[in-house]
């Protein structure tokens, strides 16, 4: 944390994402829009592809590990389906998956090999183009959560956990942190012991949620002022 190879690209994709937002709201067409929205979806899914593919290639994959289902990998494998269709409700449920899941894996990275791995390369694509998606989609797209939608993408993060249990108890895995606290310092440090740290995790996440939200809801009451 705070190192070079951490820096770096945080911002690298701060004024890609920034300059792209820019560029893409100001100077290109709807269409334009939609397809840089897809490409870049399109891009972390292939990250993802392309990693796995990697892995297996070296004979040692295994699956109770390797598996893309913690949650930002996951997200990253269905981001593609959300740029292409650009439904509402799967930019409710992802706009706080994204800024929550990818904030921590942003502050408190947990990379197996640094620089210039490719596992390096992976995990910052991933998270930080996950990002990007989402504030394109909001800045360039004019998309806005609600109130309802703190609630939707809980709602819809349990069903997630739940399938994550159930994957971990057939494959003996740990995805998503249910078994056990990654080996890289993370907020779970600071939840107690497991599973107590599961819980407070689920009570933490309301709050959080609520205060991701907190911009938009304090835009639309100045909005509302002025009307």
């Amino acid at each position: 944390m705070g190192t070079q190879q951490h820096l770096v690209p945080v911002f690298i994709a701060l004024c890609f994402g920034v300059g792209l937002i820019y560029v893409a709201k100001h100077r290109l067409n709807d269409k334009q829009q939609k397809n840089v929205f897809h490409i870049l979806g399109s891009f972390v899914f292939l990250t993802i592809l392309i990693f796995n593919i990697h892995l297996l290639s070296l004979g040692n994959y295994d699956i109770s590990k390797d598996l893309p289902l913690f949650l930002c990998s996951f997200m990253g494998l269905i981001i593609p389906l959300y740029t292409y269709y650009r439904k509402y409700w799967t930019y409710e449920i992802l706009f706080f998956w994204v800024i929550a899941g990818t904030t921590q894996g942003v502050i408190t990275p947990d990379i197996a090999d640094g620089f210039p791995s490719y596992d390096y390369f992976r995990y910052w694509i991933v998270h930080l183009g996950l990002l990007i998606v989402m504030f394109y989609a909001t800045f360039v797209f004019n998309n806005r959560p609600t109130f309802k939608s703190v609630f939707k993408s809980i709602i819809a993060l349990q069903f997630y956990m739940l399938i994550m249990y159930c994957v971990n108890w057939i494959l003996g895995a740990n995805y998503t942190y249910l078994n056990a606290k990654p080996d890289a310092p993370s907020l779970l440090d600071y939840m107690g012991d497991w599973p107590y740290y599961i819980v407070t995790a689920q009570l933490v996440i309301i709050p959080y949620f609520l205060i991701i939200y907190l911009p938009f809801y304090i835009e639309e009451r100045v909005s509302k002022r002025k009307n």
